[in-house]
């Protein structure tokens, strides 16, 4: 047995004695995980899991994980993570538990099961979930996006050669490649963003603006789920409003925001409020994948009420 695979066993060992969803060969201590990619030249499987209530991470792991093929097939290519939120905490100590809620905020997890393959840095290059077809299939699946790294290191290397909008372009194919969500970009190529605002200060190509836009989306979605937390729609209506006003927000950001205030205006059974909403949200840009959808939503928005009318005229007669 190779002395990486008994460092794995004995990882797992040590870990609280704790059986891992994954088995053997996996293991929960993610800075530990990370120093043995870099001994191994190797990337980082992270799966986050709900082990005791997440029916597909159930089924990844019996499907998959623990499958021979599985384990024969990604053997040198990966340290194996598993990243557990169960809802019997008591298997996890409070130091594990700390650990995976920041890693959860860090990735900008918000399903399961979700993997992530990283590069020894915990840097991610690919994202991916449940896969049908077995282990074999999803090893073949996991080859096809540990190119990403390749294909990542190698545009990366080319941008270092090239200057101006040329080098930002070529950075920013890079990034786009990896099909990453924008907070994950922020927060792990943050060096890379600066090397593009760098290589094209004029934002020729628009990439600083999108991300300053997409990063106000943020905050306003953070600020609209405070209300929601809370069910205060008045409070989100007031909110949604102030900030289309404002005019902070324009094209695909703007339209999601005015869909919403419609929605919200639904929810307060305000159907004729919310169906001029609508047409605002639609005139935002009728052609958008999202301007295509706003009839359907108002459609069924229009339902709903009839529906609430046909409820209130049955009470009236009892």
């Amino acid at each position: 047995m190779k002395m990486k695979h008994v460092f794995h066993a004995a990882l797992c060992a040590a870990t609280l004695g704790t059986a891992l969803a994954g088995g053997e060969g996996w293991t929960q201590d993610f800075e530990a995980a990370k120093a043995e990619a870099a001994k191994e030249k190797e990337s980082l499987l992270i799966d986050f899991t709900g082990s005791d209530w997440c029916g597909w991470c159930i089924k990844l792991n019996e499907e998959v994980f623990q499958e021979d093929a599985f384990k024969e097939g990604i053997k040198d290519k990966f340290v194996l993570v598993e990243l557990d939120y169960p809802r019997d905490t008591s298997k996890l100590s409070e130091e594990t538990q700390e650990q995976n809620a920041k890693l959860q905020e860090a990735y900008a997890i918000q399903g399961f099961p979700t993997i992530l393959l990283t590069d020894e840095e915990g840097r991610p290059f690919a994202r991916t979930g449940y896969q049908e077809g077995g282990a074999e299939a999803y090893v073949k699946h996991l080859d096809e996006l540990l190119k990403n790294r390749t294909t990542r290191d190698e545009a990366f290397e080319k941008a270092s050669h090239l200057e101006g909008p040329e080098k930002a372009n070529a950075l920013i194919s890079a990034l786009d490649a990896m099909g990453l969500d924008d907070a994950v970009v922020g927060k792990f190529y943050g060096g890379v963003v600066d090397d593009i605002k760098a290589a094209d200060p004029e934002d020729t190509t628009g990439f600083v603006k999108e991300m300053e836009a997409k990063e106000r989306y943020a905050g306003f979605e953070s600020k609209l789920n405070e209300f929601g937390q809370k069910g205060d729609h008045e409070g989100a209506l007031s909110f949604t409003e102030e900030t289309l006003k404002s005019g902070a927000f324009e094209g695909a950001e703007k339209q999601q925001i005015a869909t919403i205030k419609a929605m919200i205006l639904a929810q307060l059974g305000r159907f004729d409020d919310a169906a001029t909403a609508f047409d605002e949200a639609k005139a935002v840009d009728p052609d958008s994948e999202m301007g295509q959808q706003i009839d359907g939503f108002k459609q069924r928005v229009a339902a709903m009420a009839e529906q609430g009318a046909e409820d209130h005229t049955g009470h009236d007669h009892d």
